[in-house]
């Protein structure tokens, strides 16, 4: 990590043995550099290795898709609670599967927040392992924001928190800061932000992979008037997606190449899914390959890829082959400017993206297939609508979505900073690496000042999802060129691909305290690529 100076070239202590050893074009990236990198980034590719599934698979299309339930607040407004605890659910039809859950569901119930009206939600957590909770995208005061010490111990838990090995080979690593709870927690958040689609997540230190991938997620919206008065497809014909890939065994249990299975105590994963875990089994709202029943009409998709290392290219492709476009009206942090038109929008994890879709020129009875580009097999569809039924339609897309997007200039920023974010050599083994050096929480990694605007330059080896925590951000180039058509709006997680160099601009303000920023392939958050952002 670098103020005003070029990124670190190859992370020290990797041998040509050692990083060929990480898997596939990883080793090689790691091993060669960028220049080799560079040249991968031109082809579609994936980072991670893909766990087969055990059991028959069904075909696709034709589970109905679930929509999560809204949580109901209890007594007042304004409070809620949610119980984490393991329940049996039906993810493959006639197959019962063990799952982690926020509320007995998967994903968990949806919470809907009006902007400006803070909201506290109370976790309780009766599953056999500590937790920590985190509103991916929130704008929220540090003792709510989730940070991957601060947990929540389940009763009766007495085994060290941290100092068992710590995941990434740190020995006894301590967190002199981190505040831990007994079985219940109070997270807190103001919701003084702009409305979009919000996530809820396990965040864990060293575990943070195999909880979501057991299923500690949930949506979370913000809305206000204004967004309201637009006259977007809402109700019926506004649709919340959160897809996620998995894995399942023989017996119909989630499969994951967990080192302990119990999450107890070590973290990792087997060797050859260090780069990431894929599954074969594309969920949405938990069902495999769903079906939509839709009026032929305007449709609003709000987007999430909630898997742990999957990217998605999507398309909406008609029996005929036509394609029908995605109009783009918001990104992770809300409404953009003005539309965008897709043909194919690549979503990487942790990224969420907002969508209109017009089914009025599909005739009665068509089915439209969501399709994932880069996935090959099964893994190439995602769900599909079928279109019911002839229907009036009163919704737009106006051309003007939103006038209050900041507009920070490189002029503005007080400082410029670089980051690589690259596969390297821990105390005890492979991990991943931001600016050379793996997470510890005791360490403070940038401090800004609240308020400050700067320019973040971040360079990659392979695929890294790149989030900060408390801020939005906009994307200013993409290998000294222009930001990509998918990378209009505020966002708060950047795709890097291999070998690109990537700009954004942020302004950070909110709160001050301790915050982080990370890659969102879950399986390298755990192997130590995490750093610590304090805004003072």
């Amino acid at each position: 990590m670098h103020e005003h100076d070029a990124a670190p070239g190859r992370p020290r202590g990797v041998t040509r043995r050692q990083a060929l050893g990480i898997g596939g074009a990883l080793g090689i990236m790691a091993a060669t550099g960028l220049g080799t990198s560079a040249a991968l980034a031109r082809r579609p590719s994936v980072t991670g290795a893909e766990l087969r599934s055990e059991l028959p698979l069904p075909p696709p299309f034709r589970v109905p898709l679930p929509i999560p339930a809204v949580l109901a607040p209890t007594g007042t407004s304004d409070r809620y609670e949610i119980v984490q605890r393991e329940t049996t659910l039906e993810i493959l039809p006639g197959v019962r599967t063990r799952a982690w859950t926020y509320g007995g569901t998967f994903p968990g119930p949806t919470i809907e927040a009006r902007r400006g009206r803070p909201i506290t939600v109370t976790h309780r957590n009766d599953l056999p392992v500590p937790t920590v909770v985190h509103l991916h995208g929130g704008r929220t005061p540090a003792d709510s924001d989730g940070y991957p010490t601060d947990l929540v111990l389940p009763e009766g838990w007495t085994e060290p928190t941290m100092g068992h090995g710590s995941g990434h080979g740190m020995g006894n690593m301590r967190d002199p800061h981190a505040v831990l709870s007994r079985r219940t927690r109070d997270y807190t958040f103001p919701m003084d932000q702009r409305p979009t689609l919000l996530w809820y997540h396990d965040h864990r230190m060293d575990f943070t992979a195999p909880a979501i991938w057991r299923g500690l997620a949930g949506l979370q919206i913000v809305r206000d008037d204004a967004e309201e008065a637009l006259g977007l497809p809402s109700g019926a014909r506004e649709l919340p997606l959160m897809i996620a890939d998995r894995a399942f065994t023989a017996e119909g249990e989630l499969a994951y190449p967990a080192l302990d299975p119990t999450l107890r105590e070590r973290p990792g994963v087997l060797e050859p899914y260090l780069a990431g875990v894929l599954g074969d089994v594309i969920l949405v709202n938990g069902a495999p390959w769903p079906v939509h029943e839709v009026d032929a009409a305007r449709h609003r998709l709000r987007i999430l890829n909630a898997s742990n290392a999957r990217h998605y290219e999507l398309e909406a492709v008609l029996d005929d082959g036509r394609r029908l476009d995605l109009v783009q009206i918001g990104a992770d942090q809300g409404l953009l400017a003005a539309p965008v038109v897709h043909r194919l929008l690549p979503i990487a994890p942790a990224e969420r993206y907002d969508v209109v879709v017009d089914f009025s020129a599909v005739p009665v009875g068509g089915l439209v297939r969501i399709v994932n580009r880069l996935g090959s097999g099964r893994t190439r569809d995602v769900m599909a609508f079928r279109v019911a039924r002839a229907a009036a339609d009163d919704s737009r897309v106006p051309r003007v979505l939103s006038a209050d997007l900041p507009g920070w200039r490189r002029a503005d920023a007080v400082r410029v900073r670089d980051f690589s974010f690259r596969a390297g050599q821990l105390d005890h083994g492979r991990g991943w690496l931001i600016g050379g050096l793996p997470f510890d929480p005791a360490r403070s990694d940038v401090t800004v000042g609240l308020g400050d605007v700067e320019v973040w330059r971040m360079v990659a080896d392979v695929h890294h999802p790149v989030h900060l925590h408390l801020v939005g951000f906009r994307v200013l180039s993409r290998n000294g060129r222009p930001p990509l058509p998918h990378d209009a709006g505020l966002k708060d997680t950047v795709s890097l691909r291999p070998g690109e160099a990537v700009e954004i601009i942020t302004r950070f303000d909110g709160y001050r305290g301790r915050y982080l920023f990370h890659c969102h392939n879950a399986e390298h958050e755990d192997m130590a690529m995490m750093a610590n952002l304090q805004v003072v």
